[in-house]
């Protein structure tokens, strides 16, 4: 059975493969073209000779998962939560990027799809059709009490598409988070309305983002309202021109934007949200 959120970003994606402003056409149902799918693959599976995170085992209820950590010990934690691909290159980019800013960040993947990624359209699409969006929100909960009970003091939580969808249903849903930050995602109602948050909440949306429902500038203002329905300190921005994964800005992550008819780049944009989360992250997990 397809769960809530899976439910939303479905719909939205198959509204937004036909929609012509976002370009996408049959010739570019898969993300990968045929000819980069090894390297993509390598580096989505790094040997753990090669790569700088630390593989750690986290239990909940009566299942374990993996995740990864990077960053300083007893440094505030932050909750790095995938897109629909998975644990791959552009998550891993993302969650070394945010361990290094200011004075350091404990960072930590959590993995919800239990080892598999996505290497194009149609897997990922399964891959995240397939998930169970509930038991993911107690994935993130077990992760922010495991960094609390391994010298994090504060630890905050962040997402990318389906992860900033799951980053705001944890500001819902996981007691113990101090902060979240999501980027063009937004929950279902049923899953977790916005309007219970109880941590912080700042949200970045692309103002040319196709993905109705979920990510587009209507659900983004809707969640503005929402949010300062709630209560919880809240900003939500939104960047012009800028469609539906814009901070993915690696030449891999660039290259699948652009298979999937995203041709839209700004790094001063990009630059801004990250000046965003690295000043809402301080102002919420400084010691």
């Amino acid at each position: 059975m397809i769960s809530y959120g899976s439910r939303v970003f479905t719909k939205a994606f198959t509204q937004a493969k036909s929609a012509p402003s976002i370009g996408f056409s049959l010739a570019r149902t898969h993300f990968l073209l045929s000819s980069s799918l090894p390297q993509v693959r390598a580096m989505a599976t790094d040997s753990a000779a090669s790569s700088p995170f630390r593989k750690v085992e986290i239990q909940r209820e009566n299942t374990t998962f993996d995740a990864y950590v990077i960053g300083k010990e007893d440094a505030p934690g932050i909750v790095v939560i995938q897109e629909w691909w998975g644990v791959d290159f552009e998550i891993k980019n993302h969650a070394q990027k945010i361990s290094q800013f200011d004075s350091g960040y404990k960072a930590l993947i959590p993995d919800l799809y239990r080892g598999k990624v996505g290497l194009d359209v149609a897997e990922a699409q399964h891959l995240m059709e397939g998930l169970d969006w509930q038991g993911a929100v107690k994935d993130i909960e077990a992760s922010v009490n495991w960094l609390k009970a391994n010298g994090s003091q504060k630890v905050g939580v962040t997402g990318y598409c389906m992860g900033g969808a799951l980053a705001i249903a944890s500001s819902v849903l996981v007691p113990r988070v101090d902060a979240a930050v999501a980027f063009y995602g937004v929950p279902s109602a049923q899953l977790a309305d916005p309007v219970n948050a109880k941590a912080p909440v700042q949200a970045h949306f692309g103002e040319a983002d196709g993905f109705v429902g979920f990510s587009d500038v209507k659900t983004a203002k809707a969640l503005e309202e929402k949010l300062k329905t709630s209560g919880v300190p809240h900003e939500v921005h939104i960047y012009p021109g800028l469609g539906h994964a814009f901070m993915n800005t690696s030449p891999e992550g660039l290259q699948r934007r652009k298979n999937m008819g995203l041709h839209d780049e700004d790094a001063a944009a990009v630059e801004l949200a990250w000046t965003r989360f690295r000043t809402w992250m301080s102002r919420f997990l400084s010691p």
